[in-house]
């Protein structure tokens, strides 16, 4: 039982560095509500495991603090789907057929997705429509998540959201085709087509995360 708990909560810690790309243990404690001696213990067996890592970082004058980070090995104990077969099929087709005709094939395969997302997320109000995209997201390996953007202007007729996906399940598929991420875009346009959807944030671009503003 008590390993199980633990490793629920190194599994927290991992999710938690996921989404936030760094913090000390002092945050990552307060966070998960454990002890700091807890926490350190559990960060020093993921340390040892390769999951994460740490650099030193002085603040003010006291001692200088760790703050952890995800390593690659860590981003990789996340889902993710049949990514080296996917790319390695790619690799092959391009070399068959030419890149070309690879993006073509990747673009109509994004066409095929937003129609079935679509069909999925249905017609309700944006709100209800972006919280079934995250759900379906989800269940495709993505850690995504959504917020309401408040506005400046209360008054407004327009709606803000952000979806964001910490963890992309088609990470090393994007670095060597990058053509699927404008596909995604496209499709999350085509799925909410009363919409202006713009990308913030692009794992492949170096960011902890690829972010999508939604307007409607």
């Amino acid at each position: 039982m008590a390993t199980t708990q633990q490793q629920s909560t190194k599994h927290d810690i991992l999710q938690l560095l996921l989404k936030q790309a760094q913090a000390t243990a002092q945050e990552l404690a307060e966070t998960l509500d454990i002890s700091p001696q807890a926490i350190r213990r559990h960060l020093k067996d993921l340390e040892m495991e390769g999951l994460i890592a740490y650099n030193s970082v002085q603040v003010g004058m006291g001692r200088p603090q760790h703050v952890y980070e995800l390593t690659t090995q860590g981003r990789e104990h996340f889902p993710n789907r049949y990514d080296e077969f996917a790319l390695s099929f790619l690799d092959t087709l391009a070399q068959t057929v030419g890149h070309e005709q690879v993006s073509q094939i990747l673009h109509k395969q994004w066409q095929r997705k937003a129609i079935e997302y679509r069909e999925k997320v249905g017609t309700g109000s944006l709100k209800e429509r972006v919280e079934k995209l995250v759900e379906l997201r989800k269940a495709e390996g993505y850690m995504a998540e959504w917020y309401l953007v408040e506005s400046e202007q209360p008054d407004t007729e327009h709606q803000r959201y952000i979806l964001t996906e910490h963890h992309c399940a088609i990470s090393n598929v994007a670095e060597s085709f990058p053509s699927v991420c404008g596909h995604e875009l496209e499709m999350f346009e085509e799925i909410l087509a009363d919409c202006t959807v713009e990308r913030t944030h692009w794992i492949v671009n170096g960011e902890h995360r690829c972010g999508y503003l939604i307007i409607n």
